[in-house]
């Protein structure tokens, strides 16, 4: 990471003054198009200002940006333009818009960088984006930047990156305010007041114990509304659910969403507290989950759209080899009916309609089922009743379907005998479409296995079995073919 002896300087200085609060009277008007995506012609002003190394013109344009239309700008951005962009825009640069970008944009920006410029970045960034940059870099560099930190932040950040990954404790913020029962109303505002090293934003104040047990804590609009002299012990209340450290962010998102928290104490084994969950945190969290599970049940893993083309085609290898397996043994039932096709051709056109239209009645069902795990939603007490429910709708749409396509078959081919036979066959692998979309994801998970990974692969293969055998079986049967 650490910058080549022949990189630019990053810029810095007085510069910065010359650059205005407002953007372009060309852009007052938005800068994003109706379908969501930044205007051209802003991403072609700032590409110009880079190029032409004009650092004033880049800080007017960028400087008003929030963090989110910051990222939004660098991933519209090619690889040496943004490099050269943070280069230029030096100390005024928002470290917070990293934060925004998927992970490759964000280390094709930081190994760009020196280390001492990134520990100087970091100090101006709340504890959980600091970590969010941090916890990609590769160890030494993650070592070198902590070593320029001033010890304080360094040992609370150290302690974040100790937890494991995507758990609590790397997304809590370490700035919190606490203070002990036996203190006022009046002391705790008065210290609010005096104390420079506040959080950015927060709801509550928290107490705690000499030893930094998580007692309680107090909301702010109550502090404000209590007389100076009230003791802080007086109106705290106890803490609702505290979140561990080492819990997993999917769990706490729960507890959010559950109990409607807008923050939440983090607290250690110990049950000290070390920082605190705000629902900002939170809805970054539900985002990423839900990303990760859509991706998950097409097979594509962690795959971001900036991944190069090796990359993107080594995390979809694995799945397309196994969904190629699966194909095979889907052919292999075929070939157990080779004679019955060859006599009689039609059922080689309709074979494909049967386990097509289970597949897609499997995958509805597996992906409420796997939605549901994932919120909680299913459990043992709902679970017989989901499972029957699914077993009716398969069962009526599996009769609606088969009617419809036994008469659309018949009449194809003229043969009242074929249209029964595709019929029942429809009602069959609907049925069983139904089961395996809601019983394997619910294996899976009793297993400790994410079901949105490995579902889809084993309901489109049980769907394709079942419905072909079930199709060319009961027409050899029903011909004596």
């Amino acid at each position: 990471m650490s910058a080549d002896s022949n990189e630019p300087d990053l810029a810095s200085g007085a510069s910065a003054d010359a650059a205005t609060a407002a953007v372009p009277p060309a852009f007052e008007d938005g800068l994003y198009n109706e379908d969501g995506h930044l205007r051209e012609d802003f991403t072609e002003a700032v590409r110009a200002a880079v190029d032409g190394d004009q650092r004033d013109e880049l800080l007017r344009l960028t400087l008003p940006l929030h963090g989110s239309e910051m990222g939004d700008l660098l991933e519209a951005l090619e690889s040496e333009e943004r490099q050269k962009l943070v280069r230029l825009a030096g100390d005024e640069f928002d470290f917070s818009a990293l934060t925004e970008v998927d992970e490759a944009i964000r280390l094709d920006i930081v190994d760009s960088l020196p280390n001492e410029y990134i520990a100087g970045a970091l100090q101006d960034l709340d504890s959980d984006d600091a970590i969010y940059i941090l916890e990609d870099m590769d160890e030494k560099d993650q070592h070198e930047v902590l070593e320029q930190l001033p010890f304080d932040e360094r040992i609370l950040l150290r302690r974040a990156l100790d937890y494991p990954e995507e758990s609590a404790g790397r997304r809590m913020q370490t700035e919190f305010i606490a203070v002990p029962p036996f203190w006022t109303v009046g002391q705790t505002i008065d210290y609010m007041r005096e104390d420079d090293d506040l959080p950015n934003r927060f709801h509550e104040i928290f107490v705690i114990s000499p030893q930094y047990e998580l007692l309680g804590y107090v909301q702010l609009d109550k502090l404000l509304r209590t007389k100076r002299q009230v003791r802080i012990e007086e109106v705290m209340e106890e803490t609702v659910h505290p979140i561990k450290a080492t819990d997993d962010q999917e769990e706490a998102a729960y507890v959010f969403q559950q109990y409607d928290l807008l923050s939440a104490a983090v607290v250690d084994d110990g049950g000290r507290l070390v920082g605190v969950m705000t629902i900002d945190d939170i809805v970054d969290v539900i985002h990423e989950e839900a990303e990760e599970d859509i991706k998950r049940l097409a097979g594509v893993g962690d795959e971001e759209l900036s991944d190069t083309v090796v990359d993107i085609a080594r995390s979809r290898f694995l799945w397309l080899l196994i969904n190629l397996a699966t194909a095979i043994l889907a052919s292999t039932v075929i070939g157990l009916f080779d004679a019955t096709i060859e006599q009689m051709v039609a059922l080689a056109v309709l074979m494909p309609i049967v386990a097509s239209m289970g597949g897609n009645a499997g995958t509805q069902t597996m992906t409420v089922a796997v939605r549901a795990l994932a919120t909680r939603d299913m459990d043992s007490y709902n679970t017989r009743r989901i499972i029957r429910r699914e077993v009716l709708v398969g069962l009526l749409n599996g009769l609606a379907f088969a009617l419809l396509i036994g008469i659309v078959a018949a009449w194809w081919f003229s043969q009242i005998d074929l249209g029964v036979i595709i019929a029942v066959a429809m009602v069959f692998n609907m049925l069983s479409a139904a089961l395996a979309g809601i019983l394997i994801p619910l294996l899976l998970n009793r297993l400790d296995l994410d079901p949105a990974i490995a579902s889809s692969v084993f309901v489109t293969t049980v769907t394709d079995v079942v419905g072909f055998f079930a199709f060319l079986g009961l027409a050899a049967w029903w011909f004596g073919i």
